[in-house]
């Protein structure tokens, strides 16, 4: 079993007397050190399953099990604290505090996170992470100034800065061109794997795919393939 995962997870939304199920029965196990990638078309229920899995929104049925614990049984106050400390989060706009410095922006979550490190440790720790990252030689710089590309990568590290156990990535090179995407896809990759961090991500780019340890294709809210690799399901979808 692995750090993360979807047991039998539904989700059904209400309008008046007409309800839709979104998600009808999901399963799904994350492995630490790996990136899952979900697929399919718009309405498949991708979106739906990853805000499920953040503790974003709740379940209808069965159960969100992280780390041995049942998130779906805990308190909305347990689950901010665990969103806080333990996970991180990347979306398709990188949403930086535009007054906030790329540095200040890391410190900022260190404190959203309850970080016990001290002042100077914080600071070594922004820019250790920024290192990683490859934007130490923009740590004084506003995001007014920085390109696409490297508010990403500063959205990454603000993810990564507090060591997260698993990372949600949202449609993460959505806004960028394949180069910038290649190139922070990437950057996923390696800090999914040198940090041992559980990666969730939805994506539309089929070229982002061979970054993916794992692909689950979605389709009306059910899982219609989980294969290791993009070529496993370019074979499948041949046969």
């Amino acid at each position: 079993m692995g750090i993360f995962t979807i047991d039998n997870v539904r989700k059904t939304f209400t309008n008046g007397e007409i309800k839709e199920e979104i998600l009808k029965g999901i399963n799904l196990s994350l492995r630490e050190g790996e990136v899952t990638a979900l697929v399919g078309a718009s309405g498949s229920g991708k979106s739906t399953l990853l805000t499920i899995a953040a503790g974003l929104q709740p379940t209808s049925d069965g159960q969100i099990i992280f780390e041995g614990k049942n998130m779906t049984a805990m308190g909305s106050e347990q689950v901010r604290k665990v969103r806080a400390s333990k996970f991180g989060f990347v979306f398709q706009f990188a949403h930086l505090v535009p007054f906030l410095t790329v540095a200040e922006q890391l410190l900022l979550m260190l404190d959203v996170s309850e970080s016990k490190l001290k002042k100077l440790e914080q600071k070594k720790e922004v820019d250790r992470i920024l290192k990683l990252v490859g934007m130490d030689h923009r740590k004084n710089a506003y995001p007014s100034s920085l390109s696409g590309g490297e508010k990403q990568r500063v959205a990454i590290a603000r993810a990564m800065i507090h060591k997260p156990k698993v990372l949600f990535a949202d449609e993460p090179t959505a806004s960028l061109d394949s180069k910038r995407s290649k190139e922070i896809m990437a950057l996923i990759q390696d800090l999914t794997k040198t940090m041992s961090i559980t990666t969730l991500m939805v994506t539309h780019d089929e070229e982002m795919l061979s970054y993916a340890d794992h692909i689950v294709k979605m389709s009306d809210g059910i899982i219609v393939q989980n294969k290791d690799s993009i070529l496993e399901l370019k074979e499948m979808a041949l046969t």
